[in-house]
Parts: structure tokens; C-alpha cells; sequence
């Protein structure tokens, strides 16, 4: 689509410019900050109301199997009337947040809207949060939701794996994880706007042509200490960009045309073409970060999420669907 942002759309990204970027591009830093950064994201997600099409349900399982697995908490998001259990399959939702703040709460707009447009329940873990918890923590949450999804007897070829931002970088690190573990793999991989350099030196280098309203490269490159703590960037499971993408299921990347970590997106889905996999790269024009959390309010991130929806049918072999919202238009990579 050819077309630029809608006036509604333009008309948020310039309020989150004069009034969340700057606040955002300082914090957090430190403890404090920190603290102030999940206070105040838990109360604007009070502002943004999830679908009413479906019931959440706390999940907090301490004991996940008998091979001495982590707990998984967090949420099950199921489409209202639908059976929970024995699901034909799911989506494994990782939050974004840069890895220290938000939780499935904070991103229920999106995992209700999934969950409604796919007829598939969603695992929103609560995995473990930066700077208590580096990395891998998160990740070592990650792969034990996708054991607890398997365990009640979600196949593998019924599970998509998404997530937005630091949630992108940690459900592409997932997938590698599987296979480095031996477990099955997913059968997709769907990412917004994913974080997927930590070291952001590309981010820097297109800073000073991205028009994010809402991020920084700098405030991401401060963020990424905190998330690798004392041990720094030598985990190779941190290097997307450099890992040996073999055998990966098809692949959706989401980004929108204004945010910084647009080249990250596109370097991406290069390095994962280059390996043979199938990644359908789609760049929204004039879209701020994570735009699709706004499924309520933006027409292009309603049109973003019937796309979504429509892989994770397809990938899935139509598992699930309500079959109500037809597939928008291909998107144009004009930006």
C-alpha cells in the first residue's frame, strides 16, 4: 500500500514525540528508574483496553514436569466460548519491553486480538525481567512455556512463536534454542518490530534518519547493558544477526517505516533469506514502534494484525480462525 499514515496515526506519533519519547530516551538507567519506567507502563495499559471477545485466565503452574523444569507463569488468553484444553495448537506471545519492563498484561491488546482473529488460545509467559534477571533468564522462561505448551499436548506444528521488540529478539533466540536442544520447532516465527541487535550499532547508524517518535538508539544501547549485565555481549545466542539459521519455519517481520530499528528488520530477514528460510518482510509506512498494539485505534495496525492472523493460519495448517477478517492488502515496502 502506497498510501501514507492515517491522520490518526500522524496525530499520535506526534503526541508520543513531544511527550513519551523524551521521557523514554532517559529512562531507565538505573534501580529507581527502573521502577518508575514499569509503574508508569502498567498504568497506561489500563488506558488500552484488550478485545472483550475473550478470557484471560492467570496462569501459575510451579511445577511444569518432572525434569526439573522452571515454573511458567503468566497468562492464557482464549477466545470466549472456545475449549482451552487440547487445543489443536497456540501462540507463544513473548512481551516486548527492552527486557526490564512491561508484562502480558501491558500487551494484551495485541494477544487478545490474536487470540480472537485466530481461534487459538495464547501463552503470554511472564518471564524473568532485566536488570535482576540478565540474560539468559528470559530465554531459559521462554523454552520452558513452549515445554509446558508441549507437555499438554499442543503439537509443535501447531505452535507460532511471536513477540515484539526485545519479545521479537527472544522468540528468534527461542527458535534456535529448540534446535540446539533437540526439541521440535515451531511452525512459524512472527515478529513486530523486533530488537534484533543488542549491541544497536545499526540502530546508531540510522538514527539520524529514522523519525521514531517513540524510541532512541541511544536509550536502546543504555537499555541492552542492563539486559546482558556483567557478562557483556558474548553469548552467541544474543548475535541474531550471526547465528546459523538452518531448517527455520517460515518467518513474518512486521516494522514500521519510522522507527529506528527498521534497519535491524531488514538486516534480519536478509541474514535469514540468506540461509534459505521464508520470511515475508512487510514495512508499514510512516508506522511508529509497535504500532499494532494499537489494533483499536489505527486502521493501518488493525489491517497489521488480520495480516498476522492470516499467517499464523497458515502456517498452522488452519488449526484455528474465526475466519471473520478477510487478509488486508500486501503491504508496499515504500517508506
Amino acid at each position: 500500500m502506497d498510501d501514507g499514515p492515517s491522520v490518526r496515526s500522524r496525530a499520535i506519533s506526534n503526541a508520543l514525540r513531544l511527550g513519551v519519547r523524551p521521557f523514554l530516551h532517559y529512562l531507565p538507567g538505573h534501580a529507581t528508574s527502573i521502577r518508575t519506567a514499569r509503574s508508569t507502563m502498567d498504568a497506561a495499559s489500563l488506558l488500552l483496553r484488550h478485545s472483550p471477545h475473550v478470557r484471560v485466565e492467570s496462569l501459575n503452574d510451579p511445577a511444569p514436569g518432572d525434569d526439573g523444569g522452571l515454573p511458567v507463569r503468566g497468562e492464557w488468553i482464549v477466545p470466549r466460548d472456545a475449549v482451552a484444553e487440547n487445543a489443536p495448537g497456540a501462540v507463544l506471545y513473548l512481551h516486548g519491553g527492552g527486557y526490564v519492563v512491561c508484562s502480558p498484561r501491558t500487551h494484551r491488546p495485541i494477544t487478545s486480538r490474536l487470540a480472537v482473529d485466530t481461534g487459538l488460545p495464547i501463552l503470554a509467559p511472564r518471564y524473568r525481567l532485566a536488570p535482576e534477571h540478565p540474560f539468559p533468564a528470559p530465554l531459559e522462561d521462554a523454552v520452558a512455556a513452549y515445554r509446558w505448551l508441549l507437555a499438554r499436548g499442543v503439537p509443535a506444528s501447531g505452535i507460532v512463536l511471536a513477540g515484539d521488540s526485545a519479545g521479537g529478539h527472544l522468540s528468534a533466540a527461542l527458535t534456535g534454542e529448540l534446535c540446539r536442544q533437540g526439541l521440535p520447532g515451531p511452525a512459524g516465527l512472527m515478529l513486530f518490530s523486533p530488537w534484533v541487535d543488542l549491541t544497536c550499532e545499526l540502530s546508531m547508524g540510522a538514527q539520524s534518519r529514522a523519525r521514531d517518535p517513540y524510541i532512541s538508539a541511544a536509550s536502546a544501547r543504555r537499555v541492552a547493558r542492563l539486559v546482558v549485565g556483567p557478562t557483556g555481549f558474548e553469548d552467541p545466542r544474543l548475535a541474531l544477526l550471526t547465528c546459523a539459521w538452518d531448517n527455520m519455519p517460515p518467518v513474518l517481520i512486521q516494522v514500521g517505516g519510522a522507527e529506528v530499528l527498521r534497519t535491524e528488520a531488514e538486516a534480519f530477514a536478509d541474514a535469514l533469506r540468506r540461509a534459505g528460510a521464508h520470511c515475508d518482510l512487510q514495512i508499514w509506512k510512516g508506522q511508529m514502534h509497535v504500532f499494532q498494539i494499537l489494533n483499536r485505534v489505527l486502521p493501518e495496525a488493525s489491517a497489521a494484525m488480520r495480516d498476522a492472523a492470516h499467517f499464523v493460519q497458515t502456517v498452522t495448517g488452519g488449526t484455528g480462525g474465526t475466519g471473520k477478517h478477510p487478509r488486508a492488502r500486501k503491504r508496499s515496502k515504500a517508506a
